[in-house]
């Protein structure tokens, strides 16, 4: 996955620039600090807080490298009789029936199961494609599900009539029904490589040019006015679209505020 680069009055801002280009909540990407504000006078910061953050990859850490994360947050190792020493003697009473040794050569099942291959894109979409078919027939709709691949991007588009409930209240519904398809198309084969959108009646498509010409409009009234203005609170997806939409005016800034689900885009003037 890619990296971004995001600066900010501190480290909580430039992580939250971050989120917002990537689209993503905070448990779903990994940062770096790559530089903090340095302490100035009278509690005042110097310079900015630089961050580099991507969407954090699916695959889990390998075994050594959890164990030794373990280690650190519980401050070592436990003693080898389990953290139970009483000058040196084990308590009595307790019948612990001795652990068999390992034969030489001998594996454990873990150790001995080969690492599965990468999943193939091609199979990751059309399990995509079975699932979203049979959530129309569940709901009683009719449509079809195609699937477009480029490198680890996968999108799946539903069409169809009548398919408004499976989109719900800005797009609610339709981020479910995405999460699901990445449980039973990823998750079950335990693919890590791929990114999976999910999109029903060209909703993404339509919500991204409404927001974009909205949201030009209400820069040019922030432009005319000098005052900032603060929008609805929306999903990381809407203000990853806002952001994109506004990036290239230097006449307006922006800027998020607040917490999920809570969390809104502010456009303010460009500094003189």
């Amino acid at each position: 996955m890619e990296w971004v680069e995001t600066t900010g009055r501190t480290i909580e801002e430039a992580k939250s620039q971050a989120l917002d280009r990537l689209g993503v909540a905070d448990e779903d990407a990994e940062f770096e600090i790559l530089e903090e504000p340095k302490p100035g006078l009278f509690g005042r910061t110097r310079g900015e807080a630089r961050v580099r953050a991507r969407v954090k990859p699916l695959s889990p850490r390998p075994k050594m490298e959890r164990r030794d994360r373990r280690r650190r947050e519980g401050g070592g190792e436990r003693p080898a009789d389990g953290g139970q020493r009483n000058n040196g003697q084990r308590g009595e009473g307790r019948n612990r029936r001795p652990r068999p040794e390992k034969e030489a050569g001998t594996m454990s099942d873990n150790e001995n199961r080969e690492p599965r291959p990468p999943a193939d894109p091609a199979v990751v979409a059309s399990e995509a494609e079975k699932f979203l078919v049979g959530l129309l027939s569940a709901f009683g709709l009719s449509g079809s599900a195609t699937s477009k691949i480029e490198g680890d991007e996968i999108e799946v588009d539903v069409n169809g009539a009548d398919l408004g409930i499976l989109v719900g209240p800005r797009g609610s519904t339709l981020q479910a029904v995405q999460d699901l398809a990445r449980v039973v198309s990823q998750r079950r084969m335990g693919d890590h490589d791929t990114r999976l959108r999910v999109d029903i009646g060209g909703y993404r498509a339509k919500r991204k040019e409404a927001l974009s010409r909205f949201v030009n409009q209400v820069a040019d009234e922030v432009v005319a006015s000098g005052t900032a203005r603060a929008l609805e609170p929306m999903p990381s997806s809407d203000r990853k679209i806002i952001h994109d939409a506004l990036t290239g005016r230097t006449d307006i800034g922006t800027h998020s505020e607040g917490e999920d689900p809570y969390r809104r885009v502010v456009i303010t003037p460009a500094a003189n």
